[in-house]
């Protein structure tokens, strides 16, 4: 379960650090698509600092458990929280990539959790 949770663990800090180059780069779509979701433009550099600190705790806690646990579930509740932004507004069509994140950031808690 190890090996496991390293991979999943790698590839979901992957989609993470990919997202927040985003938040801070701010292309054009992604500046479109935080004003659809009535999300200022000042909160960007925040979210991009959530998940960076998410992909960190992820990797770390290959080494320590309970880290990667607490990762995990950090990382569900901010995808969760797009999930619930994406439908406040009516996206439905930006809400099921989020949840199926969140998905795999329980995979990847309960993967953490088995292995320590």
């Amino acid at each position: 379960m190890f090996i496991a949770y390293v991979i999943l663990a790698a590839l979901l800090s992957a989609v993470l650090l990919s997202s927040a180059a985003a938040k801070f780069i701010r292309p054009k779509r992604l500046v479109a698509q935080m004003s659809t979701l009535a999300l200022p433009d000042n909160m960007l550099p925040f979210l991009g600092v959530v998940q960076i600190a998410g992909a960190v705790g992820l990797i770390a806690g290959s080494c320590w458990g309970p880290l990667g646990v607490a990762a995990a579930v950090g990382v569900t509740f901010y995808f969760l929280g797009a999930v619930a932004a994406h439908l406040r507004v009516k996206d439905f069509p930006g809400a099921p990539p989020a949840a199926a994140l969140a998905v795999v950031a329980v995979v990847v808690g309960l993967l953490s959790a088995a292995t320590f």
